[in-house]
C-alpha cells in the first residue's frame, strides 16, 4: 500500500543546491504547516515544522526561489538516513499556490 501525505505549506526557509553522489540535484527546506482538523468528533488547531527534501529536475528547476511560497505538497514520510532516524517529508509532487 502506498500511503502519501498532502498538506498546504509555506516555505520557510531553503538550503542551497545540492547533489547526490548519484548527481541527482536536491534541495532541503523548512515548511510551516497549519490548518484545523477533526480528530475523534473534535475540531483542534494544527501547526507544525516540517523538515523537507526535494529531489528531481523540479526541484533544481525552483531552487533559490522557494522561501515564502505557498505550495501543496505530496509526499512520503522517511527517517532521514540510516544512522539519523529524524523523520524527513519526501516531496514528490508540488504546486504552487496563487497569491
Amino acid at each position: 500500500m502506498q500511503n502519501r501525505l498532502v498538506l498546504t505549506v509555506t516555505v520557510d526557509r531553503e538550503d542551497a543546491l545540492r547533489y547526490t553522489p548519484a548527481g541527482l540535484p536536491v534541495v532541503e527546506m523548512w515548511l510551516k504547516h497549519q490548518s484545523r482538523q477533526s480528530a475523534g468528533g473534535f475540531e483542534r488547531d494544527v501547526a507544525c515544522d516540517i523538515q523537507a527534501v526535494w529531489v528531481g529536475e523540479e526541484a533544481k528547476k525552483h531552487a533559490g526561489k522557494l522561501a515564502g511560497r505557498v505550495m501543496n505538497v505530496t509526499g512520503f514520510l522517511s527517517q532521514r538516513s540510516l544512522r539519523n532516524p529524524r523523520l524527513v517529508l519526501n516531496i514528490e509532487y508540488v504546486e504552487f499556490v496563487k497569491g
